[in-house]
């Protein structure tokens, strides 16, 4: 019995030790953990799914106001417009056009209406081999010129995609060149990039420690 009782209190004792070393274990009381930065809140910029811009066919698509799509309510259809360039072949814009932004390839080339504008109808568009197209139909006068880039497009790899890959499941939504694009000014500005994701294992990754600039 004495035996028994001895066997008893050791493993009663054996019991509490483990416990106790499990609790050590779990709340990391031998060790010095590193305080952890706090991690701000992400700028709700940054998670906005919209596009850059809204192009003529989310408009239409929209029900908005589509009086800015229509040329003949300022322009005459029986006076051709006419353009002008100054001594370095730069277009010179009316006032009433003032707010374009004329930057459309190298070298001023492409900086001219009727590149992509249909001089006879100013309401639609033409491409390079002289089909006409509607104002919301840019991504097939973008990629009369823009063939790869257009093709990555049909693809999905390029533009902005959504809704479904498999159409059995439900409707695709791909948005056209110019609602990202300005036509006029197709290359995309400089922008600040988002925050870098923060790491859940803030010491083995060196999560608090300052990046150098490149």
């Amino acid at each position: 019995m004495r035996d028994s009782a001895k066997t008893a209190l050791v493993l009663r004792g054996l019991t509490l030790a483990f416990v106790g070393l499990a609790v050590v274990f779990a709340r990391d009381l031998w060790s010095h953990p590193v305080k952890r930065p706090s991690i701000p809140l992400v700028d709700t910029n940054f998670l906005s799914t919209a596009t850059a811009r809204l192009s003529a066919a989310d408009l239409v698509r929209s029900g908005g106001d589509t009086s800015g799509l229509e040329c003949y309510i300022c322009h005459d259809k029986a006076t051709p417009v006419k353009l002008t360039f100054d001594a370095s072949e730069k277009i010179i814009l009316p006032k009433e056009h003032g707010d374009l932004v004329m930057a459309h390839g190298r070298n001023n080339r492409n900086n001219n209406c009727f590149n992509c504008h249909n001089e006879t109808n100013l309401e639609t568009l033409q491409t390079r081999d002289g089909r006409e197209l509607k104002i919301t139909e840019s991504p097939q006068l973008c990629g009369s010129c823009h063939g790869p880039t257009y093709r990555d497009w049909e693809a999905g790899v390029h533009g902005r995609t959504s809704g479904y890959w498999d159409r059995a499941l439900g409707p695709i939504d791909r948005k056209v060149c110019t609602s990202c694009h300005n036509p006029h000014a197709p290359k995309f500005q400089p922008w600040k990039p988002a925050p870098r994701p923060h790491a859940l294992h803030p010491v083995m990754a060196g999560v608090g420690q300052e990046e150098k600039p490149h």
